[in-house]
């Protein structure tokens, strides 16, 4: 597929999304992973499924070991792990099927994504998926933040 750099690329993966993996999650609430899971959960309806082999549970939900544990392929893996560790999650997600890497916010890895992109996976790299998904629902300014203005212009996309 492609990298996806424009906003409105962004938008129609999140518009035909089912499904998320999070890669890296942790059942430490102080962690992006969980705060970003927890706002996934809360508000979408995607099936939101957690990976990480030294985890058992968080939130409540199981936590797969890999990928390859999942129910079903992921449409978009959601990457919270080390830059040297991503041309591996690219390969596992290739393996398993899923659309889409989203490498979160501080992670990119041109090769990890060309290889990801070669293969049919459309690629998002050093953005917040929470982020996105907000600012794309109406609920956040374009930086990430919460204006405090409300008014009726906004819509919501997603």
């Amino acid at each position: 597929m492609a990298i996806l750099e424009r906003a409105s690329d962004r938008l129609a993966l999140m518009q035909r999304t089912r499904s998320v993996a999070i890669i890296g999650m942790s059942s430490k609430p102080s962690r992006a992973s969980n705060f970003v899971a927890t706002y996934l959960a809360g508000k979408t309806d995607w099936r939101v499924y957690y990976v990480n082999p030294h985890e058992t549970e968080a939130l409540g939900q199981p936590v797969y070991p890999s990928l390859a544990d999942l129910p079903e392929p992921p449409d978009i893996v959601n990457v919270f792990r080390r830059h040297e560790d991503l041309p591996s999650v690219v390969q596992e997600s290739v393996d398993g099927g899923a659309g889409a890497v989203w490498f979160q916010l501080g992670l990119s890895h041109d090769q990890a994504a060309a290889k990801a992109s070669a293969a049919g996976l459309d690629v998002v790299q050093n953005r917040c998926l929470k982020i996105e998904h907000a600012r794309f629902a109406g609920g956040l300014h374009c930086a990430g933040f919460v204006t405090g203005i409300i008014d009726n212009r906004r819509t919501v996309l997603i």
